[in-house]
């Protein structure tokens, strides 16, 4: 996926996405990293893990508007600034957004 698969960023989040074939029926699967170059002890790297995934959990409809194809996504934190969750929130939205107008023109060709 990363190397095939394109990305896009909104400080201090980057997406990385590719599109995929599932054999069942799924829109997208979801991924999310955290590295250990900024955060050394494993309980910051989990906390901002499960702050990502909240924080798709309750946007991943921004995500799935408008998908016609099924992607794969890795959801990266990279930075070692300690962002609230609001401002983590908000930025992931900023992201799912830029992500569908980054796509929109492909596939309306």
């Amino acid at each position: 996926m990363f190397r095939e698969g394109k990305s896009v960023s909104k400080y201090p989040l980057r997406l990385v996405y590719a599109k995929s074939t599932f054999g069942e029926n799924p829109e997208f699967k979801m991924g999310v990293s955290v590295s250990k170059k900024y955060f050394k002890k494993a309980v910051d790297r989990n906390y901002f893990k499960r702050v990502l995934r909240e924080t798709y959990r309750l946007n991943k409809q921004v995500l799935r508007e408008n998908l016609i194809e099924p992607y794969s996504f890795m959801l990266l934190y990279q930075t070692k600034d300690r962002l609230s969750y609001e401002e983590i929130n908000q930025k992931t939205i900023e992201l799912f957004e830029k992500f569908h107008l980054q796509i929109k023109p492909k596939e309306e060709q």
